[in-house]
């Protein structure tokens, strides 16, 4: 098996008395999509967001390629190459796709922000960002303004500037919520196809995406993992039926 990209190790982390991450060990391998699947509430944002370094740990370890970055800061793990995406899109309405987009190649680079003079007037940040822009469909809108996107093409827009950050894993925090059905069917093939460049973990309520998408899936249900196994091994495990999939998600 190949060395996982990120490993963690017996996270935890809690509220008060209330414990949202309960000893949590999960790892992501090259090249798959590991989804993360459980009821409202199991943790799961939260378990993104220690991850990501937006969340610190009570204790436990985030390893990523081969280095422990616990202590890192949320900019020094996106510059190795942690990128992730929200669940409500957090893109600027007014600016155009390649501009957000190229916003994100500036970010990359470390060049000071110039709101005065549009980041995708630079030729230097062009080429990437369409580079990312085409990778996720959407290379034909790239002068549309972001706000006159429809849901779904906000949410491609989304991955591509996670994907401008020349990311080595990206962090996907329901990136289908809210998307019709052809929306979904589009995204699902996007999402597929972006596995042969990076590894993906992913947060995602729909089943049927998640059943169609992963290549492990882990479940979580009040901060704790009760199961860890290919899609065909969840879906038959009584335990995880019982905890969240229900009789007809399991079918």
């Amino acid at each position: 098996m190949a060395d996982a990209l990120l490993e963690l190790r017996d996270l935890r982390k809690a509220f008060g008395g209330l414990q949202v991450t309960d000893g949590v060990n999960l790892d992501v391998l090259p090249g798959e999509i590991h989804a993360v699947i459980g009821p409202n509430g199991a943790g799961k944002t939260t378990l993104i967001n220690e991850i990501t370094g937006r969340l610190s740990l009570d204790s436990g370890h985030v390893i990523f390629c081969g280095q422990d970055v616990t202590h890192l800061s949320m900019a020094a793990r996106a510059r190795r190459g942690l990128a992730r995406s929200f669940q409500i899109t957090s893109i600027i309405p007014g600016f155009s796709a390649l501009e957000n987009t190229a916003l994100a190649v500036q970010a990359r680079s470390g060049s000071s922000f110039r709101f005065f003079r549009p980041a995708s007037t630079e030729s230097r940040l062009n080429a990437p960002a369409l580079e990312a822009l085409d990778a996720v469909g959407l290379a034909h809108r790239a002068d549309v303004p972001a706000g006159s996107l429809s849901h779904g093409e906000k949410r491609q827009l989304e991955l591509a500037i996670a994907i401008a950050t020349a990311p080595k894993l990206l962090l996907l925090d329901e990136p289908l919520a809210g998307a019709g059905p052809e929306e979904t069917e589009r995204l699902i093939g996007i999402l597929r196809g972006l596995t042969a460049r990076y590894a993906i973990l992913l947060v995602e309520h729909d089943m049927r995406a998640v059943f169609a998408l992963a290549d492990r899936i882990s479940v979580l249900v009040y901060g704790r993992l009760i199961a860890t196994g290919d899609v065909a091994s969840i879906r038959g495990d009584a335990a995880v039926r019982a905890a969240y999939l229900g009789e007809d998600e399991a079918a």
